[in-house]
């Protein structure tokens, strides 16, 4: 079983900058692409930011200079830095990552946390 756990989101002024973490624990052998995607009420899934295993980035041009997206393989966790925060920023924030829990098998499986709550006030 694997798990993604986020942390880091919270409330925060306009201009403001949050950090936020994503965990991955359970039965893994390898972790390729990771994200970070966004939902506001009423709007669709977005992606904000991707990462491959050869920490090759990608961010949509409403993120593109303000948020950084980074990994850390030695403990299974994705990064987004956020800063210069926007009220539009105001979402609840998901980690995903593709794993490959087994070395057994060639499958990879595209998991999801929980989502973090970020708030921006203005």
């Amino acid at each position: 079983q694997v798990q993604l756990v986020e942390s880091g989101g919270g409330l925060v002024q306009v201009g403001g900058s949050l950090r936020l973490s994503c965990a991955a624990s359970g039965s893994i052998f390898s972790i390729n692409d990771m994200g970070w995607y966004r939902q506001a009420p009423g709007k669709q899934r977005e992606l904000v930011a991707h990462i491959t295993n050869n920490n090759i980035t990608n961010y949509p041009d409403s993120v593109k200079g303000r948020f950084t997206i980074s990994r850390d393989n030695a403990k299974n966790t994705v990064y987004l830095q956020m800063n210069s925060l926007k009220p539009e920023d105001t979402a609840v924030y998901y980690c995903n990552a593709r794993i490959r829990p087994n070395i057994n098998l060639p499958y990879t499986y595209l998991y999801w946390g929980q989502g973090t709550q970020v708030t921006v006030s203005s």
